[in-house]
C-alpha cells in the first residue's frame, strides 16, 4: 500500500532493473514524491533471475547519483580488457583498460543482485513509494495542460502525477497505451545464457568471439562462493529451435560451449541452468505524450552484441533524471511538454544511432559469406591501428 497518499509528482510503471533504478535517482531529491509500481513481486523476481548484465563505466556514474553504486560495487566483476575475435582467426581487436587511463570498462553483476539493491535503496527513501504487486488497467489523460494525469490500478486504486513514465519493458502498456507505433523485427536469433565455471582465472577480460551463427560472448564473474572461477556465457544461435542448444542434454550442451570457449580458461563446467530468450529489434516512433514518457526497453531494445541495451536505456534514465530534478529545484512542472520534448530531443539521436550500429553489427557479423568474412575481419585489424579510431570504439563500449 502507499505510504502517505496517492498524489505524486512522478509515478513510474515497471519495475525492473530500468523503473526502480529510476525510482532511486529521481528519490534522491527530497523534494519530490515518487511511486513505482511492479506488476510482481519483487522477491520472486529476485529469486528467480539468473542472468547477469553488463554495467558499462557511463552507467555507473548514473547509478552512483541513485546512491546505490557503492553497495552493487563490491559484488561486481570488473571488465578490464575486452578482445574481439571473428570465426577462427587470433585476436583482432583489444580494448584495454590502460589505454583508458585504467579505468574499467564495466562490470557484470548478477540481476538478482542489482534488483535486490534496489529495492533495498527504495524502502530506506521516505518520499518513494514501492507499490508492488500493482498492475495498471487504464490511465486518465489531462482534460487541460494544468491537469494531472491519472494511473487506474486493477484494485481500483486511482494514483494522479504530474508525470507518469513507462519503464514497462518490450511488451510497454504505457506505449501501447498512447498509442505509439513501434519499428519492430526480430534477427531470428536466440540468445542462450548460462554460468560457466572454469580452471583457469579470467584475469577480468570479456571476450567477444564472432561466429556465422552469431556472437559468442564470455563475460567475467565474481569467484563463487567456493571459490570457483566463473564467466557467463551468452551464445547467439539461430534457426529451427529444434536445432537449438536448449534441446541438448546437459553433458552434449557442456561439450558445444567448450568447443568454443577460450582455451586459456581450462577445463569448463556448466555452473548454472541454462535460459533462452528471442532476439529482436524494437524502436518508439516517439517517446512522449501529454505528461507521459518512455524509457529504456519501452522505447527502444536492441540485439545484445555490444552489450549496451541496458546501458543505453540508463542514459534514458540519466537524462530525464537530470531534467525532473532541475524542474524540482527551480519549482516548475516536471511533466511539461518542453521538458518532454527536451528530453526527446536529446535522446533520440542517441538511441537511433546505437540502434543503427547493433542493427549493422548483426547483418555483418552474423554473415558466413567468405568476402564479408574478410572484409570485416581487415575492418578489425585497421581499428586496432588507428589510434582515433579505436579511442572511439572504446569510450562507446564505457557508455560515454
Amino acid at each position: 500500500m502507499a505510504k502517505t497518499s496517492d498524489q505524486y509528482d512522478v509515478v513510474i510503471v515497471g519495475g525492473g532493473l530500468s523503473g526502480l533504478s529510476l525510482a532511486c535517482l529521481l528519490g534522491e531529491n527530497e523534494g519530490l514524491r515518487i511511486a513505482c509500481l511492479d506488476r510482481e513481486d519483487p522477491q520472486k523476481q529476485i529469486a528467480n533471475d539468473e542472468r547477469t548484465t553488463a554495467i558499462s563505466y557511463g552507467s555507473s556514474l548514473i547509478l552512483e547519483r541513485a546512491g546505490v553504486w557503492d553497495t552493487m560495487l563490491p559484488h561486481a566483476c570488473p571488465i578490464d580488457d575486452i578482445e574481439i575475435l571473428d570465426s577462427g582467426s587470433p585476436v583482432l581487436l583489444e580494448f584495454l583498460s590502460r589505454e583508458v587511463e585504467g579505468k574499467s570498462f564495466g562490470w557484470i553483476l548478477h540481476n538478482a543482485h542489482i534488483r535486490r539493491t534496489l529495492v533495498d535503496k527504495v524502502k530506506s527513501l521516505k518520499n518513494v513509494d514501492h507499490i508492488a504487486p500493482a498492475q495498471v488497467s487504464d490511465f486518465i489523460a489531462p482534460e487541460t495542460p494544468d491537469d494531472d494525469v491519472q494511473a487506474i490500478l486493477a484494485d481500483g486504486r486511482r494514483l494522479s502525477a504530474r508525470l507518469i513514465v513507462g519503464a514497462d519493458g518490450r511488451g510497454s502498456f504505457v506505449r501501447h497505451w498512447l498509442d505509439i507505433p513501434s519499428r519492430r523485427w526480430s534477427y531470428g536469433q536466440r540468445a542462450v545464457i548460462c554460468n560457466v565455471a572454469h580452471a583457469n582465472p579470467h584475469g577480468n577480460k570479456a571476450v567477444e568471439h564472432f561466429w556465422p551463427e552469431g556472437p559468442f560472448a564470455v563475460l567475467p564473474m565474481t569467484d563463487d562462493a567456493q571459490g570457483r572461477h566463473r564467466s557467463g556465457l551468452v551464445f547467439t544461435e539461430h534457426g529451427p529451435e529444434k536445432k537449438s542448444l536448449m534441446r541438448l542434454n546437459d553433458a552434449d550442451f557442456e561439450a558445444a560451449v567448450a568447443e568454443k570457449f577460450p582455451l586459456e580458461y581450462g577445463k569448463i563446467e556448466i555452473a548454472g541452468p541454462r535460459q533462452c530468450y528471442p532476439l529482436g529489434l524494437i524502436h518508439a516512433s516517439r517517446y512522449i505524450g501529454p505528461r507521459m514518457a518512455l524509457v529504456a526497453d519501452a522505447a527502444h531494445g536492441i540485439h545484445p552484441i555490444a552489450g549496451q541495451g541496458l546501458n543505453l536505456g540508463f542514459r534514458d534514465l540519466g537524462e530525464l533524471g537530470r531534467l525532473i530534478g532541475d524542474a524540482a529545484e527551480d519549482g516548475t512542472d516536471p511533466g511539461s511538454p518542453a521538458l518532454l520534448e527536451t528530453y526527446l530531443r536529446r535522446r533520440r539521436p542517441d538511441n537511433m544511432a546505437m540502434i543503427a550500429v547493433t542493427d549493422g553489427f548483426v547483418r555483418l557479423f552474423s554473415n558466413g559469406v567468405l568476402p564479408i568474412g574478410l572484409a570485416r575481419r581487415a575492418g578489425l585489424r585497421a581499428v586496432s591501428r588507428l589510434p582515433a579510431a579505436k579511442r572511439f570504439f572504446m569510450r562507446h563500449a564505457m557508455g560515454e
